[in-house]
C-alpha cells in the first residue's frame, strides 16, 4: 500500500472540519479510533502484535523472537494539533516495511513498527506517558494517580478503553528493542534539505506555578486593597518571556486555570503552565530561577502567594555518535541538526537503548497547530530514507 493511500486512509481520524486540526487525547474515542486503524493495517500484513500494559503496540515483522530494528511514533495529537506530528513517523514506518517486502527484503533480525500512547500528554498531563511507563522511568503508582482535566483518573481511562490498569508498569517490549529508529516531522525551521538526521533533544521540563490570592468584588474592592494572584501571573508570564530571550532559550504559558472563574470577581487562585526550555542544563536551570525568583518578587509587592512545582523534568539527550554517523552515511550525508521537542526517542535512548531519530523537513516550521504542514515529495523522501535505514540496521 503506498504512503499517500495509508496518509489519506487515516487522516480523517479525530480531525475538526471546523479548524482542520487533530484531538486524539490518550484512550478518548478519537486516538482508540486510530489505533484500532493500526492494528487492522498490522492485520493485513500479516504482523505479529505485541501490546504492553499501558497499550503501547509494536507490530512484529521477520524473525519471532530476539532484540530487533524498533521503528514508529505516537497517533495521539495536542489538542487541536497538527497532522503530521506522530501519526507521520507511524504512517511511514508501514509504508518503509512495505516498500522492503516489494523488493523481497529478507532482515536478518525483526523489524517492528511502534505506536506508542499519550506521547503528547495533552489528556493526562504527563509528556511521553507511555513510554516513560514502559521504561520504568515513571511509577505504576505515579501513573495511575494521574487524572485529566475532568478528573478521570488514568486507571479509569484505561479500563474504558478495554485495558487492565493491573498491567501498567515497565514494559517487556523494550527487551525486543535492540535498536530505536523515530521518524518525526521536524518541529521548527531548522532543517532545510527534505531529510535530516537529530544530534540532541534539548532538556525541558513542565512545570506547575499556583498562584494563591483573596476572592473579592471586582466592583467594590479598591486596587490597593487586593489580593490579585492574576496580576502576579500575568507579571510572571511576561517576566518568563523575558529571561527565555535574554537566555536564548524557550519559555511558554500555554494553559492557565482560575478560581472562581468569575467576570466579577477578584480571582482567589491561578493556576498556570509553564514550559521551558533550553540548549543546556545549566541554562535550563538559570532560566526556571530567573522566572520563579521575579514571581516570587512580584507576590511579595501583591500579597499573594506563589508554589512551584515541576510535574515533568527530561535530560538533555544525546543520541548515540555512532548511530547518528551511521544513518547520515546511509543517507549520502544528510544534515544533523538537534531539537527542541520531546519525543519518544528521548525516553528510549535515556533507557539505554541505541536510539536515533529521522526528520522530515517543515516549510513552515509550524507545530502544533493545524498549519503544521510537510510536503508530500519529502514525506515520500523520508519513506525512502526511513527504509534505507531499516535496511542497513537489520541486514
Amino acid at each position: 500500500m503506498s504512503f499517500e493511500s495509508l496518509w489519506a486512509d487515516q487522516s480523517a481520524i479525530g480531525r475538526n472540519p471546523d479548524t482542520g486540526g487533530y484531538t486524539r487525547g490518550g484512550w478518548t474515542p478519537t486516538e482508540r479510533e486510530a489505533t484500532h486503524w493500526f492494528l487492522n493495517q498490522c492485520a493485513a500484513r500479516g504482523l505479529a502484535v505485541e501490546s504492553d500494559g499501558i497499550g503501547n503496540l509494536i507490530a512484529w515483522w521477520g524473525a519471532s523472537d530476539g532484540p530487533g530494528v524498533v521503528t514508529g511514533s505516537h497517533l495521539d495529537s495536542v489538542i487541536d494539533g497538527g497532522a503530521f506530528d506522530g501519526p507521520l513517523g507511524v504512517v511511514s514506518a508501514l509504508a518503509a516495511v512495505d516498500r522492503l517486502r516489494a523488493e523481497g527484503f529478507e532482515p536478518s533480525v525483526p523489524i517492528g513498527v511502534g505506536a506508542f500512547v499519550e506521547e503528547e500528554g495533552s489528556r493526562f498531563g504527563m509528556p511521553c506517558l507511555g513510554s516513560r511507563v514502559a521504561a520504568g522511568v515513571l511509577s505504576a503508582e505515579k501513573a495511575l494517580a494521574l487524572t485529566d482535566r475532568a478528573g478521570v483518573p488514568l486507571g479509569l481511562a484505561l479500563e474504558q478503553a478495554g485495558i487492565d490498569p493491573a498491567g501498567v508498569g515497565p514494559s517487556p517490549l523494550l527487551q525486543r528493542m535492540g535498536t530505536f529508529v523515530e521518524l518525526h516531522v521536524e518541529q521548527g525551521r531548522g532543517l532545510t534539505a527534505p531529510v535530516g538526521v537529530a544530534s540532541s533533544i534539548w532538556p525541558h521540563g513542565r512545570f506547575r506555578f499556583t498562584f494563591g490570592g483573596e476572592a473579592n468584588h471586582a466592583g467594590t474592592t479598591l486596587m490597593e486593597d487586593r489580593h490579585d494572584p492574576m496580576l502576579t501571573y500575568a507579571m510572571t508570564a511576561l517576566a518568563a518571556n523575558k529571561q527565555a530571550r535574554l537566555a536564548g532559550a524557550r519559555a511558554t504559558f500555554g494553559r492557565v486555570s482560575v478560581e472562581p472563574n468569575g467576570t466579577n470577581a477578584v480571582p482567589s487562585q491561578v493556576t498556570a503552565w509553564l514550559d521551558a526550555r533550553a540548549a543546556d542544563t545549566a541554562t535550563l536551570e538559570l532560566l526556571l530561577a530567573a522566572i520563579t525568583k521575579q514571581a516570587t518578587e512580584r507576590a511579595e509587592r501583591d500579597g499573594t502567594t506563589l508554589q512551584v512545582t515541576p510535574e515533568s523534568v527530561s535530560p538533555i539527550v544525546n543520541f548515540p555518535t555512532g548511530l547518528r554517523d551511521r544513518l547520515v552515511g546511509v543517507l549520502d550525508g544528510a544534515p544533523v541538526l538537534p531539537t527542541g521537542a520531546g519525543h519518544d526517542a528521548g525516553v528510549f535512548s535515556d533507557a539505554g537503548i541505541p536510539t536515533a531519530m529521522l526528520f522530515v523537513r517543515n516549510p513552515t516550521g509550524i507545530s502544533h497547530s493545524p498549519a503544521e504542514y510537510a510536503e508530500q515529495d519529502d514525506c515520500l523522501a523520508g519513506v525512502e530514507a526511513l527504509a534505507a535505514v531499516l535496511k542497513d540496521l537489520a541486514k
